[in-house]
């Protein structure tokens, strides 16, 4: 038994550097949203930082990405927003999973309540 868990645990992908939501905000426009994500990342350069973030309905339906085209390095934490966000009426919070480029998506999602 000792031996499947051990096996368990090589296997499992490592997830020391995935991007933190540290916070995130919500402003209706009228009929879409704007969501702004503050992330913390250990950024080393092009080769591994946080590269964008997911808004996911309660169901895990992706309701919106943001793409990071470039590191942030000397920028931590750092905030970039997402307009034009379609977020059905009866959701009241809405899930932020933040990506890297070399780890992907974060095991862990912020939850933005949503005033209405």
């Amino acid at each position: 038994m000792k031996r499947f868990a051990i096996l368990a645990l090589i296997a499992s992908p490592a997830f020391a550097d995935t991007p933190a939501v540290e916070s995130a905000t919500a402003q209706s426009n009228g009929t879409s949203w704007t969501i702004s994500v503050t992330l913390s990342h250990p950024d080393t350069g092009w080769d591994h930082y946080a590269d964008g973030w997911q808004v996911l309905a309660p169901d895990g339906r992706v309701l919106g990405f943001r793409l990071l085209v470039h590191p942030h390095v000397n920028e931590q934490p750092f905030t970039r927003s997402l307009s034009g966000v379609k977020i059905p009426d009866d959701i009241n919070t809405v899930q932020i999973r933040p990506r890297c480029l070399v780890d992907g998506l974060a095991p862990q999602t912020y939850a933005l309540p949503l005033s209405r």
